[in-house]
Formats: C-alpha cells, sequence, structure tokens
C-alpha cells in the first residue's frame, strides 16, 4: 500500500523555493542553474524523497533499468557474472532487473516479453534456447555466448577456441599421453562449441586419437560420466585416458570425485582441467584446475557495448582472452 504521508515533487519544490518544472529537470537530468539544482537536491535529501522510477520511465521512455537474463544464480560462473554486471551498471547510474531462465526456452521468451512491456533499456541475455525470432530492433540486446539467427545481436565471448587449445596442450605439458575430452550442453549453437574444436584440432596436432563424451542434456550427468569412465576402464584398473579436459569447472569437479571414488589418484593417475575459472569462497582457490575466463571484464564489456551511443557501428563478436590456472586436479610444472 502506497504511504499516504510520502513527500511528492511538490513538497520538494515548496521545500526548496522553485518551481515544480525545475524540480522535474533536476530529476530528469536536464540542466538548470547550478544554484537550484543545489536546492532540489537538498530538498530532496531533506525530504527523503523517492523518485517514482516507473512514472519517470513513462514520461522520458527510459528506465535506467537493465535486464541480465541468465540461466539460474545457482551455478557461481553465473552469479559472478551477475554480480559484475550489476556492479558495472550501478556505476553508470542504471539498475538491473535479474531473469533467472531455467534454461527453459517458454520461459526466456516470456522474459523478453516482460522487459519490453516494462520499457526497459537494454537487456543482456544469457540462454540455452533458441529465441532470435522473439528479438526485437526496437530494444538494444547483447548476448553472452550464444548465437542468435539475426544479424543485428552483438555477442560477448571469451575466446573459447584458443581456450581448448591451451588447455589440451597443458595436459600433454604435463605428461598426459591420451586426454579425453567431455562436454554435457545445449543443442543450441554458441561460442562455447569451440572448445570442442581447439581438443580436437591440438590432438591433431599431435597424432592422438580423440576419446570423447559429448551430449546434449544436463539429465543425468553422474551417471553419464561414471559409464563413460567404466567403458574406458580395464580389470587391471587403467583407463584408455589419462587426463580430461572437461568443458565446465562443474563436470571437470564431477568427473573428479566418480575418479576418486573408483580409487583412482588425482592428479597422479588422471589430470583434469575445466573450464570457467570458478573458486572457492570467491578470490580463493579454484575447485579445479581451470580455463579460466575474465568475468569481470567480460561483464564491463557487455555493459559497454549495450549502452554505446553508436548501436549501428556495435561489434558483431568481441572475444577476451583466457588463461589457464593450476587448481590441484593437474601435475605442478616442476613435477615434470
Amino acid at each position: 500500500m502506497k504511504n499516504q504521508n510520502a513527500p511528492t515533487m511538490k513538497d520538494v519544490a515548496k521545500k526548496a523555493g522553485v518551481s515544480l518544472g525545475t524540480v522535474s529537470k533536476v530529476i530528469n537530468n536536464i540542466p538548470v542553474g547550478p544554484s537550484y539544482r543545489l536546492k532540489v537536491e537538498q530538498a530532496i535529501k531533506e525530504l527523503n524523497y523517492e523518485v517514482n522510477t516507473y512514472a519517470r520511465g513513462l514520461k522520458t521512455n527510459r528506465t535506467n533499468i537493465i535486464a541480465l537474463i541468465i540461466p539460474d544464480n545457482i551455478n557461481p560462473f553465473f552469479s559472478g557474472l551477475a554480480h559484475y554486471i550489476e556492479a558495472a551498471l550501478y556505476q553508470r547510474k542504471y539498475k538491473l532487473m535479474l531473469c533467472c531462465s531455467d534454461g527453459i526456452r517458454e520461459k526466456e521468451i516470456e522474459y523478453l516479453n516482460l522487459c519490453s512491456q516494462n520499457k526497459v533499456d537494454g537487456i543482456i541475455a544469457l540462454t540455452y534456447s533458441d529465441i532470435g525470432n522473439y528479438v526485437s530492433k526496437s530494444i538494444p540486446l547483447v548476448s553472452f555466448d550464444r548465437h542468435f539467427d539475426n544479424n543485428f545481436t552483438p555477442m560477448v565471448s571469451s575466446d573459447n577456441y584458443m581456450g581448448g587449445v591451451i588447455a589440451t596442450e597443458k595436459l600433454i605439458e604435463l605428461g598426459c599421453k591420451r586426454p579425453a575430452f567431455i562436454r554435457f550442453s545445449s543443442s543450441i549453437p554458441g561460442e562455447a562449441d569451440k572448445r570442442k574444436d581447439g581438443y580436437f584440432d591440438t590432438c591433431k596436432k599431435y597424432n592422438i586419437p580423440p576419446i570423447v563424451l559429448d551430449k546434449n542434456v544436463f539429465a543425468q550427468v553422474d551417471k553419464e560420466l561414471e559409464d563413460f569412465i567404466c567403458e574406458h576402464e580395464h580389470s587391471d584398473h587403467t583407463l584408455d585416458f589419462d587426463g580430461i579436459f572437461s568443458n565446465t569447472d562443474l563436470h571437470a569437479f564431477k568427473a573428479k570425485k566418480i575418479l576418486e571414488e573408483k580409487g583412482y589418484r588425482i592428479p597422479e593417475d588422471v589430470q583434469i582441467i575445466g573450464f570457467d575459472g570458478i573458486r572457492q569462497f570467491g578470490e580463493e582457490e579454484l575447485f579445479v584446475s581451470s580455463i579460466c575466463q575474465p568475468i569481470k571484464e567480460l561483464a564491463e564489456t557487455c555493459v559497454s557495448i549495450l549502452l554505446s551511443n553508436e548501436q549501428e557501428t556495435r561489434p558483431t563478436l568481441t572475444l577476451l582472452p583466457v588463461k589457464y590456472e593450476f587448481g590441484g586436479t593437474t601435475k605442478r610444472e616442476k613435477e615434470n
């Protein structure tokens, strides 16, 4: 229920000793004399006046709100991305509306429609669905990692192909003779698919036969991983592979747990490298050795491109570099 005693613009004008129009100009960042602006800002502070963002948006056709659509905020990578995007927006005096889609296509479309109806000033989206036909040119949108069929949505991503190359070459450098690749992913094309390409090209370079688990599903991951390991396990407790490059840190960590439960030592028997750079307790240790994405810089780039005044010249694809970091599931350099 609305507080009937809440101060209004008229109260601010009366307190500041200026016209209602002057208060409106200050609130909407329209130039006024410095002395008038100071009076209005002081009155707003003293009265604890809160701007009605929705009402102002109806008048100015701007809300200073950006929507972020992500699969969920449980995955540490997604929550970290949301954190840094919010911080980058706040520095620019924008607010964030967070939408978690759970990877459900219908839910993502509903959020797109909701964003359009509420007149948000832009959308940053990380989706697992083909929603390109539902993206309107009337609202700025930046895609993270996902390709849209249209030709006007800019995309920001890490250099996933180089990440695949770095991970595979690092495993080989650390002594692996038979590195495997595991992935559970969406069937919708995205830049992250190039991690697999980097693995295949590196195996070809070193004449190593690829060993691959690649599923377009997210259910029963643990069972799929266990079945894969059993398929490549021999009666003498040896494996066809001595290293794993995982498409994500999450699945690298799951593979590590299953291998350890089966009696294999990590990293002595099997070395593992994930992808993302997810850390325990924020800035502490990695869960696994990983190809780390520059998450803060990715967030900043998404926001900068989205809010750019040069909408017609926004880049189609922006790639940021990745790097390998030790996280305990690979041998240290000096051990080889």
